[in-house]
């Protein structure tokens, strides 16, 4: 088996063993119910709803990957100027709340934060999970994930696997000096924009504002705005007839991924990266970068000119230098095996049992290839791909997800005012919106309703334009205000 095929094969095998299971879905929407149900029990919050955002709905999370939540204060539908202490005393309100409910392992009040959060682990399966008040960037930065995501199927790959690289490198803390998962997206988007032939553009020709500025006013028009600028300029980059079309396999993009970024210790004192521009900038000739006081610069193209690695320090861009140089020897090495290429890309305990035997298997040898697929993909547990799960999203219904019948399948949809990345077929596909800032926002959930939520990655079509879906959406996380 050639070098190139045995890290393909093993970045498959990677995937299956990080992406979510139906389980770890269902975990998730028992946790988002947890929490509505604490923050229904603070006078303070009357009227609030509970609204997930990050990786989640971006859809961008591993097995073992954290929640965000927001919590969304009613102010007469126009963006909320609240300032930092009032969200810091919201907060507080619900740090007591969600005290006396007893499923929380820890519960940590971070109120000096640039936003404000509380960050909690979940009894269940040690979830970690972050509440924020009125965060409606974040939420519109997942959908803007989301949506790239559309546009190439790759992307969401790549951005998983360098995730739980990092993780298995310990470079994935923002909070110790090093990088967040935030800054990872960004990574891969600017490496998706600088490979190629191009497989993204510049994040400006998508929107080309400062989303950070723009959020004034009424939050449907915003939001609507938002989304229109989008989706046309989406649709333009996907129907360009001249733009080459990028093939390459994802084990080749993952490799040149490590290799483009190699020196980036070196680089990060006079270039910065700018995923709107879709280049390196010379950290000089950008006023708004001046004057240097962070080592490394990944910019934030909904917020510029804000560092999203602003916390990573010196010794650990080192650390991270030396991770990427060392795993892109590991890839390109021509007598590696399986064993060192999941050394050098997961942690062992994210790994299945197998046999010692199968992994220092001489994968130059083409007679243990069918042998080894025997002993470890299937072998795996809960597989991702296969599953669909009926969640019932009525809040006071206990079980919260079981096993779909086949050919139910739900779309998840992140877009507020109804746009899928294609149409629906009658009577097979419900549409479930994630934001839900409609009109028929106040209207509850009906009591014992089911909707099958379809948890597959892999629907991404490339070939197909975002296309107005005019279905009717169903409430799934407002409900409608106390009397």
């Amino acid at each position: 088996m050639s070098s190139y095929i045995l890290v393909e094969h093993t970045l498959k095998e990677i995937l299956l063993l990080i992406n979510p299971t139906r389980d770890d879905w269902g975990m998730r929407f028992h946790i988002i119910e947890d929490v509505r149900a604490a923050v229904q029990s603070v006078e303070s919050l009357r009227g609030a709803t509970v609204e997930p955002f990050g990786s989640f709905i971006s859809n961008l999370f591993t097995r073992w990957g954290d929640l965000d939540i927001s919590i969304e204060i009613l102010t007469n539908s126009f963006i909320s100027n609240m300032t930092k202490k009032e969200k810091q005393n919201y907060l507080k309100d619900v740090l007591k709340a969600l005290r006396s409910k007893g499923v929380w392992r820890t519960l940590t009040f971070i109120g000096n934060a640039r936003v404000p959060i509380l960050k909690l682990e979940h009894n269940l399966q040690n979830i970690s999970c972050d509440i924020s008040i009125n965060n409606l960037l974040g939420q519109m930065k997942s959908k803007f994930l989301f949506w790239i995501s559309e546009i190439d199927g790759r992307f969401r790959d790549m951005v998983l696997l360098v995730k739980e690289w990092a993780k298995a490198h310990d470079i994935n803390d923002s909070k110790s000096g090093s990088l967040n998962s935030y800054s990872l997206c960004l990574l891969v988007i600017f490496h998706f924009q600088t490979c190629v032939p191009a497989i993204l553009p510049p994040l400006k020709d998508i929107y080309p504002g400062n989303l950070s500025h723009d959020l004034k006013g009424m939050r449907t028009v915003v939001e609507k705005h938002f989304e229109e600028t989008c989706v046309s300029n989406i649709n333009k980059f996907r129907w360009d007839e001249s733009r080459q079309i990028n093939q390459s396999s994802l084990s080749t993009l993952l490799i040149s991924f490590f290799a483009k970024f190699r020196d980036i210790y070196m680089r990060a004192s006079i270039q910065g990266i700018s995923p709107y521009s879709g280049q390196w900038e010379d950290i000089e000739s950008n006023m708004t970068w001046l004057p240097r006081t962070y080592v490394l610069y990944v910019e934030d193209p909904f917020e510029q000119p804000v560092n999203t690695a602003r916390g990573v320090i010196d010794r650990h861009l080192v650390r991270i230098a030396d991770a990427i140089g060392m795993t892109h020897s590991a890839l390109t090495l021509h007598n590696h095996n399986q064993s060192t290429l999941f050394a050098a890309l997961i942690r062992g305990n994210r790994l299945p049992y197998m046999p010692r035997s199968l992994l220092v298997r001489d994968w130059n040898n083409p007679r243990n290839h069918h042998q080894h697929i025997n002993g470890s993909i299937s072998s795996l547990p809960h597989a991702y791909p296969p599953y669909n799960i009926m969640v019932n999203l009525h809040p006071n219904n206990v079980n919260i997800y079981q096993l779909a019948r086949p050919n139910y399948n739900t779309l998840i949809n992140v877009y507020p005012n109804h746009v899928n990345m294609r149409p629906l077929q009658p009577n097979q596909n419900i549409p479930v919106n994630v934001n839900l800032n409609h009109a028929n926002m106040n209207r509850p959930t009906q009591a014992n309703q089911n909707l099958v939520v379809n948890i597959n990655p892999n629907h991404v079509n490339i070939n197909t334009p975002f296309q107005p879906n005019h279905y009717q959406a169903q409430q799934v996380w407002r409900e409608r205000p106390n009397n």
